[in-house]
């Protein structure tokens, strides 16, 4: 069997701007990254400079020290899918980037800065750099912008025993039992219909408290403690509204048979508000329901992140902040030769099968515009191909952190930590789209800027599950390498992440941006 030449090039002088944004991480932070020596100065093929301390890193109350803050402020605002990408929209610009229509002709240039959204879930961004030339790679870093939840049926309004209650479905995989007992609203996307007889598509947020799922007294269920909660998800998970009132003087009810019409008048009123509107204006919607509590940090040292929608908001974040941060200036793209791109999308949660999910082919129509439009007239054959064997993915989703209370559930010597970086993760039956190649150039980067990374495999006796990693990979032969912040309580509708992970995280994707072009050209695999 043929085998392929897998060398890593150490030059003796490589060319490489430093780089400013990362400053070293808190050495109270142990890895063996950390700790590894550098054999010689060949093998740095970046520089890294910074004037800040430690102390500076990790005191997390400066906005140059951290992003925490930006994350929380963002969980709070991104409720649902269509509000995390607004607010990425607002943010992306306000710092520069320039909208596209994917209906209308683009005009990139060397050095501009872009992106466009799908169904106001889905979201590309992309930064050229100066010295981009036909052939060179596009380096992304993907995550999704959705979340398992409930969403409103179709026809929402029912009553029972005088309650008004409100249909709902399950999204995802969640863990539906901590849904009981919280204070729930909805939020998401309507459309309205004006005066002049257009539609307009409005985002809208209830942010008081107006549903509830209450669950049945011990009293009446004296075994739940020892055989478990176990709701019917169609008939117990069905949020109450309000109860039926009744209009005494008129001598019957506000609210009409819920036989004849799709959602409560009360539901419709409370809507309308929000959106300062008439509720006759109101001709669709697509709601979540949503836990009103907000973001915060927590623990005795507030080292953790409690929140909904860490799984993949957090992710989310990290990957569009650290495009922004590193494509600030001209002089950031300077002597870039390849391309940063992020990319976010919906229904990972649900396989990624949906014209705004991973499944579609929006990111690799949007590259394959690009190369077209940053082509000269006369280009050799192969363009875009080129260009794609050139480009790298870090597909970036939340990770399962070790639980201390179920230590049997992870592999023993994979057993990722809260605060100790990025984990990479691994699965030989391809759930994951990490390869031995890929795994060597994101830790490369890692190693280069002191960062911590980790590993994790699950257990031969259980279950894996899988990212957009595998689906983008295989839809057009893109290198990939799977990875995550760790977390706990993944899928509740309250989770758990450590905050430094969320700062590791960032300064990796930093550094990946600007690094990556060249630690990759020192490697050499099929030629």
């Amino acid at each position: 069997m043929a085998t392929s030449r897998f060398r890593l090039l150490k030059p003796s002088r490589i060319p490489v701007p430093a780089v400013s944004l990362l400053p070293k991480l808190p050495s109270s932070l142990t890895h063996s990254h950390w700790n590894r020596k550098q054999s010689s100065t060949a093998r740095r093929l970046c520089t890294l400079s910074s004037n800040r301390s430690t102390q500076d890193y990790i005191g997390g109350d400066t906005s140059s020290s951290t992003i925490v803050g930006g994350l929380l402020n963002f969980l709070n605002e991104s409720w649902t899918q269509f509000h995390a990408t607004a607010e990425a929209k607002r943010q992306l610009i306000a710092a520069g980037f320039q909208l596209l229509n994917e209906s209308c002709d683009w005009n990139l240039q060397p050095g501009g800065r872009y992106f466009f959204t799908r169904n106001m879930s889905c979201l590309i961004a992309f930064a050229v750099g100066e010295k981009y030339s036909i052939g060179n790679g596009i380096h992304v870093v993907a995550a999704h912008t959705d979340s398992p939840c409930l969403k409103l049926k179709p026809k929402t309004a029912s009553s029972k025993s005088d309650y008004l209650m409100v249909n709902v479905q399950t999204y995802g995989a969640g863990l539906w039992h901590t849904w009981f007992d919280r204070d729930l609203s909805v939020a998401g996307r309507v459309i309205l219909k004006s005066g002049d007889g257009s539609f307009i598509h409005k985002l809208v947020k209830v942010k008081r408290p107006i549903l509830r799922i209450p669950t049945l007294a011990i009293h009446l269920d004296r075994s739940v403690n020892t055989d478990g909660f176990k709701p019917n998800l169609e008939t117990h998970l069905v949020p109450l509204l309000a109860r039926k009132l009744k209009e005494v003087s008129a001598g019957k009810s506000i609210e009409p048979d819920s036989s004849k019409t799709a959602h409560h008048p009360l539901l419709l009123e409370v809507l309308s508000k929000e959106l300062d509107c008439k509720t006759s204006e109101i001709i669709g919607i697509e709601l979540n329901v949503c836990d009103t509590q907000p973001s915060c940090l927590g623990g005795g040292k507030d080292e953790f992140i409690f929140s909904g929608r860490l799984d993949n908001l957090a992710s989310s974040y990290c990957a569009f902040r650290s495009l922004v941060d590193s494509s600030k200036s001209p002089s950031d793209l300077a002597d870039e030769t390849a391309i940063r791109m992020v990319a976010l999308f919906d229904n990972e949660e649900v396989g990624s099968n949906s014209v705004q999910g991973a499944g579609a082919p929006t990111m690799f129509q949007a590259m394959r515009r690009i190369v077209s439009c940053l082509a000269p007239d006369h280009i050799g054959e192969g363009a875009f191909e080129r260009t794609i064997r050139s480009s790298f993915l870090v597909s970036a989703d939340m990770a399962h952190g070790v639980h201390p209370n179920f230590l049997d559930k992870h592999e023993e010597h994979h057993r990722p930590e809260l605060q100790k970086g990025l984990v990479i993760k691994h699965n030989a039956n391809q759930r994951y789209a990490t390869n031995a190649v890929t795994a060597f150039l994101f830790k490369e980067v890692a190693d280069i800027h002191n960062i911590p990374v980790q590993e994790f495999v699950v257990r031969n006796d259980m279950g894996c599950g899988s990212t957009i990693g595998p689906i983008l990979a295989s839809g057009i032969g893109i290198r990939t390498v799977d990875c995550g912040i760790p977390q706990l309580s993944m899928h509740s509708v309250r989770e758990i992440c450590g905050k430094e992970d969320v700062d590791i995280a960032y300064k990796h994707f930093t550094a990946f941006f600007q690094s990556f072009s060249c630690v990759d050209k020192n490697l050499n695999i099929d030629f």
